[in-house]
């Protein structure tokens, strides 16, 4: 059973700790995404970029998938399916597939057409009892092709947009996308604690949780972030398994070549990586 992320998020951000939102690439991602939240008993996010929805069949097909695996893996503890920087179109796309929750990027959108399609789509969302995530200041990095420098989203736009109902808000403060540069200057706290001075209760949210050092992480967490989104982290300790596994020849050993066999030790290094972040985000038995 999905659920959307309102109350899970409402709960971390009073409680000072944060719910990991981690993007899926297939199967063996997502199970291992879950039984991961399932062994430590903590909520989660299942993130899903359009690149991966496609890659995936559809976004029909992965919240088919999903809310079959749930069910059959018995998972007791919320969680929500995500869609990560969503057009405009793709937002519809996934409330018709069954999501639970949606984020809706409008950040390249001039302020006033970014304010008109969001409280579109809170209306729309509020009927369906989705939760949804808006963005105000450009992520930097590379997210499916688009990339940027990691601005710093001016708090006023982000109180303009907060003030809309949506559910959790992800603000530009220095954070970006993918592996951070030798020269990245780090999170702006400044701009975030202005942002939450301005968005009160709201639950923010900070994109690209891969390489922020752990000090900075709970920093953020202590001014009001609620949701990190990890992708790339979980990516590399994938890929590092998987050539480990191969370079050592295993995969010419008896039915070493089994892609089930490949893929396992991958498949084990993203639930380390999952536990190691729902530890330092605080979220282990907030289920």
């Amino acid at each position: 059973m999905l659920v959307n992320a309102k109350d899970m998020l409402q709960k971390a951000k009073a409680g000072k700790y944060a719910v990991g939102q981690f993007n899926i690439n297939n199967l063996e991602w997502t199970k291992a995404v879950l039984q991961t939240a399932q062994e430590l008993n903590s909520p989660v996010i299942l993130g899903v970029s359009a690149g991966a929805g496609k890659y995936m069949c559809g976004f029909k097909v992965v919240a088919d998938m999903v809310k079959a695996m749930v069910d059959t893996m018995g998972i007791t503890g919320p969680v929500a399916l995500h869609l990560d920087h969503g057009t405009y179109e793709d937002c519809y796309k996934c409330i018709d597939a069954g999501f639970s929750s949606i984020m809706f990027d409008g950040s390249h959108y001039p302020i006033e057409e970014n304010i008109a399609k969001t409280t579109e789509l809170v209306g729309v969302c509020a009927e369906k009892g989705l939760s949804l995530e808006a963005e105000v200041g450009a992520i930097g990095g590379e997210e499916d092709g688009v990339v940027g420098m990691g601005e710093c989203a001016d708090p006023n736009e982000c109180k303009m947009i907060a003030d809309l109902g949506v559910t959790m808000l992800a603000a530009g403060i220095g954070n970006i996308h993918g592996k951070y540069p030798e020269n990245w200057a780090g999170l702006s706290f400044e701009t975030l604690d202005a942002i939450q001075q301005k968005t009160g209760d709201m639950p923010l949210v900070l994109h690209g949780g891969t390489g922020i050092p752990a000090d900075m992480i709970k920093k953020a967490i202590s001014l009001g972030v609620a949701k990190i989104n990890v992708n790339t982290e979980c990516q590399i300790a994938f890929t590092a398994a998987v050539r480990e596994y191969i370079e050592a020849g295993k995969d010419l050993q008896g039915k070493g070549f089994d892609p089930r066999k490949v893929l396992a030790p991958g498949t084990e290094a993203i639930k380390a990586t999952v536990k190691e972040k729902m530890e330092l985000f605080g979220s282990v038995n907030k289920a």
